[in-house]
């Protein structure tokens, strides 16, 4: 096969243009930087379709919902501070109530039963 021809050279060519194209495409349909460009980013394809809109809406639900993560892990840090601190000792103390020897008082429903 001699690779001098000119079939085979307008081939590569075409192939290495083509390829050049397709990355560039890609790139561009993505936003990334293309290579040469210094990290320069194309516009997004997104916001040129007009889903600002949306996407404003998704941010303002995603910090929404940070807010609420974030107050509920403060929560049940309070929660865990109280469980695992030495003064409440949950078991104890229904031994403590078990030890004392004192009835419940009835309800003031089960006093309306009783003679």
């Amino acid at each position: 096969m001699n690779w001098g021809t000119p079939e085979v050279v307008l081939s590569i060519i075409a192939l290495a243009t083509f390829g050049g194209i397709a990355r560039t495409w890609i790139h561009a349909k993505d936003g990334l930087p293309l290579p040469g460009h210094r990290g320069r980013r194309w516009e997004n394809r997104q916001e040129a379709r007009g889903d600002t809109q949306e996407v404003a809406m998704l941010k303002a639900e995603n910090a929404r919902l940070t807010d609420r993560l974030e107050a509920s892990e403060d929560r049940l840090a309070v929660l865990e501070r109280i469980v695992t601190d030495k003064s409440y000792n949950l078991a104890e103390e229904i031994e403590a109530l078990r030890g004392s020897g004192h009835e419940r008082e009835p309800k003031p429903a089960d006093r309306s039963k009783t003679p």
